[in-house]
Parts: C-alpha cells; sequence; structure tokens
C-alpha cells in the first residue's frame, strides 16, 4: 500500500536550520523514497511500511541529536504526490 506523509520538524534550539536541513538530506539519501521539499513542511510518499520505517529512523536519529526537537505529521493512504493527481 502506499502511503504519503507530511511531516515538519520543529528544533528547540536557537540554531534550527542545520538539524532540519540533515533529516531533509537524510530522507533523500533513501532511492525508494520521493521527498517532496517546500517551507512549510516536507511531503515523503512511497510504501507505506518503508516510508515510515524510514522515517521512525530518521526521527530517532535527530531525536538523539538535538535532544529537544518535536515533529509533526500527517499521514495519508494512497500516493497524493503531485504527479499523481
Amino acid at each position: 500500500m502506499k502511503v504519503s506523509v507530511e511531516i515538519s520538524l520543529y528544533p528547540l534550539d536557537q540554531n534550527y536550520i542545520p538539524p532540519i536541513q540533515a533529516f531533509i538530506d537524510r530522507l533523500n539519501s533513501y532511492a525508494e523514497l520521493k521527498v517532496v521539499e517546500n517551507t512549510m513542511s516536507t511531503q515523503v510518499y512511497g510504501e507505506y511500511q518503508q516510508v515510515l520505517s524510514i522515517i521512525n529512523k530518521e526521527m530517532q536519529r535527530t531525536h538523539e541529536q538535538s535532544p529537544k526537537a518535536a515533529f509533526v505529521m500527517k499521514v495519508l493512504n494512497g500516493d497524493l504526490s503531485p504527479e499523481t493527481k
């Protein structure tokens, strides 16, 4: 099953850009994900289990590196990527 995830990271630190960019860069390193960035959030598309497993792994990595960080996610079943509309 396909999934669409919209995710935002809010590091609770004055130097907030580097953790956000690192998280996005790590998501982009996975060939099995389609990642679309904009100024408010990042959308991730792919196979349900793969997407959520990768996001879980990378969220944990972010929390280990930046312990004060909040994630906000929306998870929708199906591929809602711009190309499929």
